[in-house]
């Protein structure tokens, strides 16, 4: 294991007296507790209570709160968790047997994550061949790491690219890589990874939240680092160029400064840029940093293809065609839901159905009356010009976010139906083709599709370097 993983992740062997007990014996992993977690030694029968911990169960897709056991007696802890009944549903879940590795993985203070490592199972889930096993297909080659549903790796594969290897730590967006994208998919974090395949391109999004306008902006928040697992792979690679997507204050942040120091050492040039969506022919006004890093050339970006129709010099000279609407995207779907496909919708209130009607074309939540708009609403009299909103007919739609489906999370609202966007709808709106299928809860889905780098932007990033860089070139044209 590289990297501070032994801080984020345990391993568990299970044993027989685990299987008969529906144990799981952590006496070796103490450390890996918050101390109040523990209780003191000797304490005694009646005291303090020790915290519990929330574990997320992959495969069962809910969470348990729980605590160590301890002897009431001595207080001593008895090193495995209270309650059973979980762990047995898990182990039965998983099938798992005498001798499987468990991974516990730290997603919080007080959070865990528990997940089959290793095991006799499913051989398609050993992604450890793939380090050395080409692609039977020829052409130039991406590794993708923070996979996620695959949108960036869709918009390679469109371009012409085969995928050695997709890297994605979620089960469900896994599964929905497998689907669509390729069986050669790494399901687990990318501090697992000790090596990686050799590839031509490295692209990816790392998790984005510590950086995010919608964050705390927690000092050192240990989100903003996985870049430094990004770029341990271009240091072992030597990628010809690399491609990595993020929200815009990633720009001016230390950490890009140091990554463009570091990639610059081993000889790539990198530079940064603030794309929209909108311009590459997506009907969302989404604007996200993409850095490219170019080995021993020059970095440049894809030119737009669509503009905004108020700029009218592109559109009449004709080089650029105008920006694809919410109409152009979602048009001729069913207004009401019919459940095919992901177009799912919610079950509202009446409450909340009668807000939705108050709602006109590109209105807000400043449409709603004062009977039906909530206190914290008008409390804030200013900001806020979205929440609530719906979405215009012949515009982009606004960012969509994983929370979609919630309109008080933002301007979702259909721009005709009583109704937030459905997922389907949703995934048009990133630019997915209705043949791209989605695997996982309606949560898991919705983080999937809000997360998504959009195809078809991902897809002009790719054709650009194939013509830009000529060592990616010379590969493409090898495969005609």
């Amino acid at each position: 294991m590289s990297g501070k993983a032994v801080d984020q992740k345990r391993f568990l062997q299970v044993t027989a007296g685990n299987l008969r007990n529906h144990h799981l014996y952590v006496h070796r992993h103490m450390d890996f507790f918050p101390p109040d977690v523990l209780p003191s030694a000797g304490e005694a029968e009646g005291a303090r209570r020790p915290a519990s911990i929330v574990i997320h169960l992959d495969g069962l897709n809910r969470a348990v709160q729980t605590e160590i056991a301890f002897d009431a007696k001595t207080g001593k802890p008895r090193g495995f968790f209270r309650g059973r009944n979980w762990v047995r549903e898990f182990f039965e879940h998983h099938r798992i047997q005498t001798g499987d590795v468990l991974a516990l993985e730290r997603t919080g203070q007080r959070t865990y994550r528990l997940y089959p490592f290793q095991g006799g199972g499913d051989r398609r889930l050993d992604w450890h061949r793939f380090l050395d096993e080409s692609p039977a297909e020829k052409g130039p080659t991406v590794l993708e790491l923070f996979a996620g549903a695959g949108g960036m790796a869709l918009g390679f594969r469109r371009a012409g690219f085969r995928t050695v290897l997709a890297n994605e730590w979620n089960a469900a967006a896994c599964q929905t890589l497998r689907a669509n994208i390729t069986e050669r998919v790494a399901q687990c974090a990318i501090q697992e990874m000790d090596r990686f395949p050799r590839a031509d391109v490295i692209a990816g999004g790392p998790p984005c939240q510590g950086f995010s306008n919608l964050g705390d902006h927690v000092p050192f928040d240990p989100r903003n680092q996985l870049w430094r697992e990004f770029l341990r792979a271009v240091e072992q690679v030597l990628p010809k160029a690399f491609v990595m997507e993020n929200v815009p204050p990633i720009l001016s942040s230390q950490e890009f400064a140091e990554l463009k120091k570091r990639a610059e050492s081993l000889g790539y040039r990198v530079a940064g840029r603030v794309l929209n969506a909108a311009d590459y022919g997506v009907p969302q006004l989404r604007k996200r940093a993409f850095l490219i890093g170019v080995l021993n050339d020059e970095v440049s970006f894809p030119p737009p293809t669509h503009a905004d129709p108020r700029k009218v010099t592109p559109l009449l000279d004709g080089s650029m065609r105008p920006w694809k609407t919410v109409r152009d995207a979602i048009g001729d779907l069913p207004f009401e839901p019919d459940g095919r496909n992901w177009h799912i919708g919610r079950n509202p209130t009446p409450k909340s159905l009668e807000r939705y009607r108050c709602i006109p074309p590109g209105g807000n939540r400043w449409n709603l009356p004062p009977h039906l708009m909530p206190d914290c609403w008008k409390r804030k009299t200013k900001g806020g010009t979205d929440l609530f909103g719906r979405l215009w007919w012949d515009r982009p739609s606004v960012t969509i976010r994983t929370e979609f489906y919630k309109p008080e999370k933002g301007r979702y609202l259909h721009p005709e139906a009583d109704r937030p966007i459905t997922h389907r709808e949703a995934a048009r709106l990133q630019g997915f083709p209705d043949d791209y299928a989605f695997y996982g809860s309606k949560i898991e889905v919705g983080i999937q599709i809000g997360n998504a780098v959009p195809p078809p932007l991902a897809e002009a990033i790719a054709r650009h370097l194939l013509q830009s860089v000529p060592a990616l070139a010379e590969r493409a044209a090898q495969t005609v």
